[in-house]
């Protein structure tokens, strides 16, 4: 059911439900990621596995194996 850090996702909704189903959704990063978001163009930090755009609710998702990369942060859509 675990890929470990080899797991291939195409979205970001791919990730938000691995993470979610894997229960880390909640956990926190190890230090906060500084985000772009895609959507609105705002900045803001990362700081759980599953975190939302303050300013337009873009849902961004990161496996724990990549937590420490903000490239990696996939976002899921809006409210996801």
């Amino acid at each position: 059911m675990h890929d470990g850090c080899g797991g291939c996702f195409d979205n970001g909704k791919q990730v938000a439900d691995k993470v979610r189903m894997m229960g880390f959704d909640r956990a926190p990063v190890p230090a906060a990621l500084e985000i772009v978001c895609s959507h609105c163009n705002g900045t803001f930090k990362m700081e759980t596995m599953v975190s939302a755009c303050p300013a337009c609710n873009m849902v961004y998702a990161v496996t724990p194996c990549h937590c420490t990369q903000s490239d990696h942060a996939m976002a899921a859509g809006i409210g996801y």
